[in-house]
């Protein structure tokens, strides 16, 4: 006798863009029944011949499945898209990135029509998804039964760590762990530019840049264990009064590179702020109540 295959979680998505596509590749892999809109239908070709069902309307989309996940370009497309079709009773997922006041306007307007909502934060690119070793993961927030009720289907393509009941929480970890990036890009070209006129090979940089990040980056933690007592003289390497004494050779050299230092200047800024408020033997934590209005 055979056994009958578990039936896969039907999924309609949204949104065929670059990410759009490889998570309905993904679901198509593994066996989910996938039915697709898009505002320009000749992307939904390829995704169709791999057995996807498209859609003519974003409503027809809508009806088709409970778990509905809406992948588009901006915030204001997933009013626009869903603004016709019937959310009663449908389990709406949001991977849109947006703000974490938008996800929490998102959440009120999907429940005033009868639907549940996640708003998920997608931390990894396109060629990542499908690929479990790349580490790719979506944040979620939002309705817990809900996140345990799709978790399987929705680890399908990455990774997925659920953070709050709050739906605004998923955008706010996104944008949390994005702006640090950008911050530690905005160093690292900062690094490059005092290099350019040199005969030093950026290539040769790279590796010592790279390793003394990650030797830096653990300091997260110490920052993190400061604001959560409150005593940002806990375990403290180099004070803030260290730090700023510092601070001069730093402009200069930038100077003397003819490399401007409008990437450092503002948080050296903050750094004496904070210093001429009597706070020498902290950390730097210091600095981040400086930056909260």
């Amino acid at each position: 006798m055979t056994r009958n295959p578990v039936e896969k979680t039907p999924v309609t998505l949204l949104g065929l863009g670059a990410m759009g596509t490889a998570l309905a590749r993904t679901w198509l892999a593994a066996g989910h029944p996938l039915t697709v809109w898009n505002r320009t239908p000749a992307r939904a070709a390829a995704l169709a011949a791999e057995g996807a069902r498209v859609a003519d309307t974003a409503a027809e989309a809508v009806a088709a499945n409970t778990l509905v996940v809406v992948c588009l370009l901006d915030d204001a497309s997933v009013a626009e898209v869903l603004a016709g079709t019937d959310l009663t009773g449908r389990d709406l997922v949001n991977l849109t990135t947006g703000t974490p006041a938008q996800a929490r306007a998102h959440a009120e307007w999907a429940r005033e029509r009868g639907a549940r909502y996640l708003d998920g934060g997608i931390m990894a690119v396109p060629p990542m998804v499908g690929v479990p070793e790349a580490g790719g993961y979506v944040f979620y927030s939002g309705s817990p039964e809900l996140f345990e009720r799709h978790r399987e289907t929705l680890a399908v393509p990455v990774g997925t760590t659920y953070v709050g009941e709050d739906a605004g929480f998923a955008a706010l970890h996104d944008v949390a762990l994005l702006s640090a990036m950008y911050g530690m890009f905005a160093g690292a070209a900062h690094a490059f530019a005092l290099i350019r006129k040199e005969d030093i090979d950026p290539a040769a940089l790279a590796p010592l840049l790279a390793d003394w990040l990650v030797a830096m980056a653990p300091a997260v933690h110490r920052t993190a264990d400061q604001l959560r007592s409150g005593d940002y003289t806990r375990g403290v390497v180099s004070d803030l009064a260290m730090q700023v004494a510092g601070t001069p050779t730093f402009m200069e050299t930038a100077e003397q590179q003819g490399v401007s230092p409008e990437l450092l200047g503002p948080y050296f800024a903050l750094m004496r702020r904070r210093l001429a408020e009597g706070s020498g033997e902290e950390d730097l934590t210091g600095v981040i109540d400086l930056l909260v209005r």
